[in-house]
């Protein structure tokens, strides 16, 4: 029996953590922010941007555009 060998490359979720808090402390740095600061406002900028979908898609109702559409070409 054959003894498994020991892989010489990080696995894909340690790179991806690695690499995501690399480019929370680049940005943070950058935008002169400290880093709970950053992951805050960006939490509120998703908040933000969800509601705003929301509400978008319930003007688009397709009851409602139907009838838009049927009193457009009367």
């Amino acid at each position: 029996m054959s003894r498994p060998r020991k892989s010489t490359t990080f696995p894909f979720g340690a790179v991806s953590r690695w690499m995501a808090g690399l480019a929370t402390s680049l940005l943070a740095r950058s935008l002169n922010l400290a880093e709970p600061l950053l992951h805050v406002t960006g939490s509120l900028v998703v908040a933000q941007v969800t509601e705003i979908e929301i509400r978008a898609a319930r003007s688009l109702r397709p009851a409602r555009l139907r009838r838009q559409l049927l009193a457009w070409f009367r």
